[in-house]
Protein backbone atom coordinates (compact mmCIF):
# COMPACT_ATOMS: atom_id res chain seq x y z
CA UNK A 1 0.00 0.00 0.00
CA UNK A 2 2.95 2.29 0.48
CA UNK A 3 3.76 2.43 -3.53
CA UNK A 4 0.05 3.34 -3.98
CA UNK A 5 -0.50 5.98 -1.41
CA UNK A 6 1.98 8.48 -2.47
CA UNK A 7 -0.38 9.17 -5.77
CA UNK A 8 -2.93 12.19 -4.33
CA UNK A 9 -6.46 11.01 -4.29
CA UNK A 10 -8.69 13.93 -5.32
CA UNK A 11 -12.30 13.61 -4.74
CA UNK A 12 -13.92 17.31 -6.32
CA UNK A 13 -15.58 15.62 -8.59
CA UNK A 14 -16.88 12.18 -6.91
CA UNK A 15 -20.47 12.51 -4.82
CA UNK A 16 -20.35 9.24 -3.05
CA UNK A 17 -18.57 6.17 -2.71
CA UNK A 18 -19.84 3.12 -1.42
CA UNK A 19 -17.46 -0.16 -0.27
CA UNK A 20 -19.00 -3.33 0.60
CA UNK A 21 -17.10 -6.39 1.39
CA UNK A 22 -16.72 -9.24 3.58
CA UNK A 23 -13.76 -8.96 6.06
CA UNK A 24 -13.52 -12.44 6.24
CA UNK A 25 -12.67 -13.68 2.86
CA UNK A 26 -8.91 -13.70 1.40
CA UNK A 27 -9.81 -12.00 -1.72
CA UNK A 28 -10.47 -8.31 0.30
CA UNK A 29 -6.74 -6.63 0.14
CA UNK A 30 -7.26 -4.55 -2.08
CA UNK A 31 -10.26 -3.03 -1.70
CA UNK A 32 -9.48 -2.30 2.02
CA UNK A 33 -6.77 -0.53 0.82
CA UNK A 34 -8.59 1.20 -1.38
CA UNK A 35 -10.86 2.27 1.56
CA UNK A 36 -8.09 3.25 4.00
CA UNK A 37 -6.58 5.34 0.16
CA UNK A 38 -10.34 7.41 -0.50
CA UNK A 39 -11.06 7.28 3.29
CA UNK A 40 -7.61 9.17 4.73
CA UNK A 41 -8.72 12.92 6.25
CA UNK A 42 -6.17 14.20 2.99
CA UNK A 43 -8.57 12.75 0.67
CA UNK A 44 -11.72 13.78 2.40
CA UNK A 45 -10.38 17.31 2.37
CA UNK A 46 -10.26 17.28 -1.36
CA UNK A 47 -14.06 17.36 -0.93
CA UNK A 48 -15.62 17.51 2.20
CA UNK A 49 -19.64 16.64 0.42
CA UNK A 50 -18.74 13.22 -0.43
CA UNK A 51 -20.02 10.28 1.30
CA UNK A 52 -17.59 7.58 1.81
CA UNK A 53 -19.92 4.61 3.28
CA UNK A 54 -18.49 1.09 3.69
CA UNK A 55 -20.76 -1.77 4.35
CA UNK A 56 -18.76 -4.68 5.81
CA UNK A 57 -20.89 -7.60 5.46
CA UNK A 58 -20.68 -11.17 6.27
CA UNK A 59 -21.99 -13.22 3.45
CA UNK A 60 -18.92 -14.76 1.58
CA UNK A 61 -20.10 -11.79 -0.79
CA UNK A 62 -17.65 -10.41 -3.57
CA UNK A 63 -15.65 -7.05 -2.88
CA UNK A 64 -17.93 -3.97 -4.92
CA UNK A 65 -16.77 -0.62 -4.78
CA UNK A 66 -19.50 1.94 -6.47
CA UNK A 67 -18.22 4.85 -7.30
CA UNK A 68 -21.37 8.06 -8.19
CA UNK A 69 -19.66 11.10 -9.60
CA UNK A 70 -21.79 14.65 -8.83
CA UNK A 71 -22.95 14.53 -12.93
CA UNK A 72 -24.45 11.19 -12.37
CA UNK A 73 -22.38 8.58 -13.84
CA UNK A 74 -21.28 5.34 -12.04
CA UNK A 75 -18.07 2.97 -12.10
CA UNK A 76 -18.31 0.26 -10.28
CA UNK A 77 -15.68 -1.64 -9.40
CA UNK A 78 -15.03 -5.51 -8.10
CA UNK A 79 -12.31 -5.68 -6.21
CA UNK A 80 -12.07 -9.37 -6.50
CA UNK A 81 -9.41 -9.60 -9.25
CA UNK A 82 -8.20 -6.14 -8.78
CA UNK A 83 -5.35 -5.11 -6.99
CA UNK A 84 -5.68 -1.62 -5.22
CA UNK A 85 -3.47 0.22 -7.87
CA UNK A 86 -5.96 -0.89 -10.54
CA UNK A 87 -8.66 0.54 -9.45
CA UNK A 88 -6.84 3.79 -7.93
CA UNK A 89 -5.72 4.15 -11.48
CA UNK A 90 -9.63 3.62 -12.87
CA UNK A 91 -10.67 5.90 -10.60
CA UNK A 92 -8.27 9.21 -10.85
CA UNK A 93 -8.36 8.60 -14.36
CA UNK A 94 -12.12 9.37 -14.51
CA UNK A 95 -11.80 11.92 -11.54
CA UNK A 96 -9.29 14.18 -14.06
CA UNK A 97 -11.78 13.56 -16.79
CA UNK A 98 -14.80 15.31 -15.03
CA UNK A 99 -12.56 17.78 -12.98
CA UNK A 100 -13.40 21.25 -14.42
CA UNK A 101 -10.27 22.64 -13.31
CA UNK A 102 -8.58 20.17 -15.27
CA UNK A 103 -10.46 20.44 -18.64
CA UNK A 104 -9.35 24.21 -18.22
CA UNK A 105 -6.14 23.84 -17.73
CA UNK A 106 -5.70 21.69 -20.80
CA UNK A 107 -7.70 24.21 -23.24
CA UNK A 108 -4.95 26.59 -22.11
Amino acid sequence: MAATSKTAVLLKAVKKITIQFCPFESNVRSTREFLALVGSDKARSTNMNCEVISVVKHDKSEPVIDVTYVDGERLVMKGERLTCREMLSAFQSRCKDKDPQTKAGAKK
